[in-house]
């Protein structure tokens, strides 16, 4: 039997972490107590994980002492560790929490346990391997991401297939699977249609709304006029947008948004959220009210707003004043993720930016959140990551498209051409 000795971040990524290993066990070093109690006042994701790690902890404490074995409803054992070894090479300072976790995996292989060493730190996996203890990252949540749901697919079509399809509206895929609100590219030569799979319907239908101008933002190409189609159905309620920079997610989803809001009224108002992680190297605290601090991290989003509120004849600083009376009359509320959790946000188009900086953990918490019909469009880049636990494989937008792409209020398209700029599409392609 293996025993996973799990490391700090590993819980906080996921606070039910503890439970993944079925019939193994579970040891968790008391340093990493420790650390959760350092973290437990704090009042974003990191705090509330931590404090139900200690919630979690807590309750297995009715079947036994937490210094022996105490049995898991999944077949396995759980034990929080107090030992060290005090055999640690000299290059390793036993004085930070990192080396004492260590120390602690190194203990219980000491004493004949098959440990592996389970971390999202990549260079405590190093540490770990240099002492010889296998290591591990934390794969539950991991997605193959040269794998991952496209949304849509390129398929070939008899020219007599995709006359019927115009004609009749509707055309049946026979032993060819689609999953709801998957799209489908037909081609016959210089023959094409685009299609959309209808899970009632179990068929493709004809594309609605992919030729439409969304607060005068027409498509591009044929991945935006894809997204257009999703961002402008109403009962697809939860819509995620992948792709390289400046292929145009953001502002097709604010175009869509600001479309469905204030000319529409599908919608009270809208939400963007964006996760606070800097880019490189922080600059600190910052001066000002809650919303003075939000303009500089949310820079990206004013820049957006600013280009689709821009007038032919207008100055910035008119634009810059609509902006401002949209936010000021609660039509646009601009927030950060951390402070989402716990509202309940009924009729509201929603959008969370840079999603892939989220965990699963975190994602949940956010869909969690939306009521009766709302909407949500989560764009990002997975090879754009700035949290330094997550990876292109492991980050909570990426775990979301694959599970959720066989719902039916589900929808997906991933970006794979950048209309920024020649620059940035060269820079998305070399750099």
């Amino acid at each position: 039997m293996k025993t996973f000795v799990l490391d700090t971040n590993v819980i906080l990524h996921d606070p039910m972490a503890m439970f993944s290993f079925e019939g193994s066990r579970v040891v968790i070093p008391m340093p990493v107590i420790e650390e959760l109690d350092t973290f437990k006042r704090s009042n974003d994701e990191r705090g509330r994980s931590a404090r139900l790690v200690a919630r979690k902890l807590d309750e297995l404490r009715k079947k036994g002492k937490l210094s022996n074995w105490v049995d898991l409803d999944n077949g396995g054992k759980l034990r929080v560790e107090m030992q060290m070894s005090d055999g640690l090479p000299k290059a390793f300072s036993i004085h930070t929490k990192d080396n004492e976790i260590l120390s602690c995996a190194q203990f219980l292989r000491k004493h004949g346990e098959n440990v592996v060493f389970i971390s999202k730190d990549i260079n405590l996996r190093i540490k770990a391997e240099a002492l010889g203890l296998e290591a591990q990252d934390y794969e539950k949540e991991k997605i193959d991401i040269a794998e991952l749901y496209r949304g849509w697919q390129e398929l070939s079509a008899a020219s007599a297939d995709i006359d019927r399809f115009y004609k009749d509206k509707r055309l049946a895929m026979n032993g060819r699977p689609f999953a709801p609100n998957e799209f489908a590219i037909l081609k016959d030569g210089s023959q094409s249609a685009l299609a959309r799979f209808d899970a009632k319907a179990g068929c493709l239908l004809p594309l609605l709304k992919s030729d439409s101008a969304p607060w005068g933002i027409k498509p591009l190409n044929m991945e935006q006029r894809l997204a257009i189609e999703l961002l402008l159905n109403k009962e697809i309620q939860l819509v995620s947008l992948v792709g390289v920079a400046g292929s145009g997610k953001t502002i097709l989803a604010l175009a869509a948004a600001m479309h469905q809001t204030l000319e529409e009224k599908h919608y009270r108002r809208i939400l963007i959220g964006r996760p606070v992680i800097a880019v490189g190297h922080d600059i600190g605290y910052l001066p000002g009210t809650k919303q003075e601090k939000l303009t500089n991290w949310m820079g990206a989003i004013y820049d957006n707003l600013s280009y689709l509120l821009e007038r032919p004849k207008g100055s910035l600083e008119t634009t810059d004043m609509d902006i401002q009376m949209l936010i000021e009359e609660g039509t646009i509320e601009i927030e950060a993720v951390t402070y989402l959790r716990g509202r309940s946000l009924p009729n509201l188009f929603i959008i969370i930016d840079d999603a892939q900086n989220l965990t699963p953990h975190e994602i949940k918490t956010i869909i969690s959140r939306a009521g009766q019909g709302a909407k949500i469009v989560l764009t990002g880049d997975p090879y754009q990551i700035d949290n330094y636990y997550l990876d292109a494989s492991s980050n909570g937008l990426t775990n979301l498209v694959e599970r959720f792409k066989g719902q039916n209020l589900f929808g997906h398209v991933t970006f794979t051409k950048s209309e920024r700029s020649p620059l940035a599409a060269l820079a998305s392609d070399l750099l």
